[in-house]
């Protein structure tokens, strides 16, 4: 996991963000520079969109952060979650111009990998489970982590893609910290305490 970031951009952008360029040197070199202009509005485009800055993440005891940038929209609790049973939840409208991976929510080796998300479990034996919808064009995210892979706090994990929504679900002894219409920053802010007194 480490070490699969490049500087500026997530890697997945990066054959996009080369050709748009290499257009545009080509279009300076042996045409107008005006012609240029268009794919140099939708290179600072491409750029946003797959933008990956470094996010320095703290060492919260418990804490369960932000996978994604973006919106909250909703808290709660769920009757049928994703591992079985009650959970408090936790949805999060995602930032299209936010940073483009997603992010791990707590530390934690990976217990499944499903088309919609992933499912961590604690070292203390708590399930959170982060679940993507709202797949824009179909694109679903994409993992780059695997199952039985231990995952820090914050770790980046996934491409977002042109995901609408990000869900967290975590133990119903957990507490909430965050409310509706609050932003929040992946792996920098914290949205929950896996366990905690309401």
């Amino acid at each position: 996991m480490h070490g699969r970031r490049n500087r500026l951009v997530a890697q997945e952008g990066v054959p996009l963000l080369a050709l748009v360029s290499a257009i545009i040197v080509l279009l300076i070199r042996y045409s107008s520079p005006w012609l240029a202009v268009i794919p140099g509005i939708l290179l600072v485009l491409l750029f946003m969109v797959f933008r990956d800055p470094k996010r320095s993440v703290p060492s919260v005891a418990l804490g369960v952060f932000s996978p994604v940038d973006g919106e909250v929209i909703e808290v709660g609790h769920c009757e049928a979650s994703e591992a079985g049973g009650p959970a408090l939840r936790i949805k999060i409208r995602v930032n299209s111009l936010g940073t483009y991976t997603a992010r791990a929510p707590v530390e934690g080796t990976i217990k499944d990998l499903g088309r919609r998300g992933l499912w961590l479990q604690t070292d203390e034996g708590d399930d959170i489970v982060l679940i993507f919808n709202a797949h824009r064009l179909g694109l679903a995210p994409k993992a780059f982590a695997r199952i039985g892979e231990r995952l820090g706090q914050g770790q980046r994990c996934a491409y977002l893609r042109l995901t609408g929504t990000a869900e967290i679900q975590l133990p119903t002894d957990g507490k909430i910290l965050v409310e509706v219409g609050q932003n929040v920053v992946a792996g920098t802010d914290v949205v929950a305490n896996v366990r905690g007194s309401h």
